[in-house]
């Protein structure tokens, strides 16, 4: 019986390098896999980086505004004392010497911690000492009962704010702008696509497979199949779990720190502003819409734990300006300057304390949360920043708690 004719399929698979070919599909099949490897692990590293710079920048952040608000309370501290002829009182003048201290040391902690901020806080300490040099020439004329000490003073305050003030909000508005965009930098969808690319070249591998030898399934390829398919799960929910934890903070301790940190900073501003007025002697109403500007970010941005001690002091603030405004000058000078501990000196700097422990407080919990967060486990960062707010939220005696 004569020998059948071979068909096209059988004379096509006759020419068929067979290991070249599987050469092939295995140079694709291990290369999809290498490449999916290397991209995954880079993205996760560079969400752990990512979450490690955003720390670093909500530190920077803090130091920041803490410059800005010591400068503000030494300002404050300074004009308030000026109310009264002749020698301050020492616990006010080391309280100021204490302030300008401490931001002279913040803005060379800021310069080192952020190489990128240097050249703007070196602008920012010269202002301070411009700042600082006509506060002295003032106080020297004040003591010696030279109603030009007042001047030098409102100037030394107007340059604070035309000079340093700008510097400052430049700083704040690059750092927070670093810190959030790091706080975004978790690709958890750009994980599930590079996964699924690489288990789209898989199957076709196998399916090549599959119809040249006929065999449904090819063990290797399954196993890598499945193996890819269970890191693309794992790596997308740890890199999720990771951009829920930092929303959680964004919304939560970082935000708290940021708008406590604004307050803390009106808070003294309007301090300051109310004894410029006073220093005004009846000319003084532009310093009043300073103040009620103030106070309007405070009563916006100060949590619930240090909005009680800003509206015992605005309350004292009314009595003031009652007095001022009722023809009651000396009178309104004594209330505003008296270092009584339920007089408006004493109640903001109990803001100023309070909104401090706050700030720190939430700083930590933000940064550790960014710096020890980076679990395997999806939520566990978010748990265990949870349970540190809790332990380390602010307690005040006669406080509410925060929410």
């Amino acid at each position: 019986m004569p020998a059948a004719a071979p068909t096209e399929a059988t004379k096509k698979a006759a020419k068929v390098d067979v290991p070249r070919l599987l050469n092939k599909w295995q140079l694709i099949a291990v290369t999809a896999c290498v490449l999916f490897a290397v991209v995954t692990a880079a993205l996760q590293l560079l969400g752990w980086q990512a979450n490690r710079a955003a720390a670093d920048n909500t530190e920077q952040l803090v130091r920041v505004q803490n410059i800005q608000s010591t400068l503000f309370r030494a300002d404050a501290l300074a004009t308030t004392s000026f109310l009264v002829g002749g020698l301050e009182d020492p616990a006010q003048r080391a309280a100021y010497d204490n302030a300008i201290d401490r931001v002279t040391r913040q803005i060379t902690e800021a310069a080192q911690a952020q190489p990128a901020d240097s050249a703007v806080l070196s602008a920012l300490n010269a202002a301070v000492n411009r700042y600082t040099t006509a506060s002295t020439q003032a106080r020297d004329n004040n003591r010696q009962g030279f109603p030009v000490g007042a001047e030098y003073l409102r100037g030394a305050s107007n340059q604070l704010r035309a000079d340093a003030l700008p510097l400052i909000e430049a700083l704040t508005e690059s750092n927070s702008d670093r810190a959030e965009t790091e706080l975004s930098g978790q690709r958890p969808l750009t994980i599930l696509i590079i996964g699924l690319v690489a288990l789209a070249v898989l199957w076709w591998v196998s399916t090549q497979l599959a119809k040249t030898f006929r065999r449904r399934f090819n063990v290797g390829i399954a196993a890598a199949f499945v193996v890819v398919a269970a890191l693309t799960l794992i790596s997308a929910a740890v890199s999720s779990g990771r951009e829920g934890d930092n929303d959680d903070l964004r919304d939560g301790s970082y935000r708290l720190a940021v708008d406590e940190a604004t307050a803390r900073t009106a808070a003294n501003d309007a301090k300051s502003n109310e004894s410029r007025r006073l220093g005004a002697q009846g000319s003084g109403a532009v310093f009043e819409e300073g103040w009620q500007a103030a106070a309007s970010t405070v009563t916006s941005t100060a949590s619930s734990n240090t909005l009680g001690l800003w509206q015992t002091y605005s309350a004292l603030h009314d009595e003031v300006l009652a007095l001022e405004q009722s023809g009651k000058y000396d009178e309104a000078v004594a209330l505003a300057t008296t270092l009584d501990p339920n007089g408006p000196t004493a109640a903001p700097d109990a803001f100023d304390e309070g909104s401090q422990i706050v700030i720190d407080r939430a700083a930590s919990d933000t940064t550790d949360a960014l710096r020890s967060g980076n679990s395997i486990f999806p939520g566990a960062g978010r748990a265990d920043a949870a349970s540190r707010a809790r332990r380390r939220r602010p307690r005040h005696p006669g406080h509410r708690p925060a929410p």
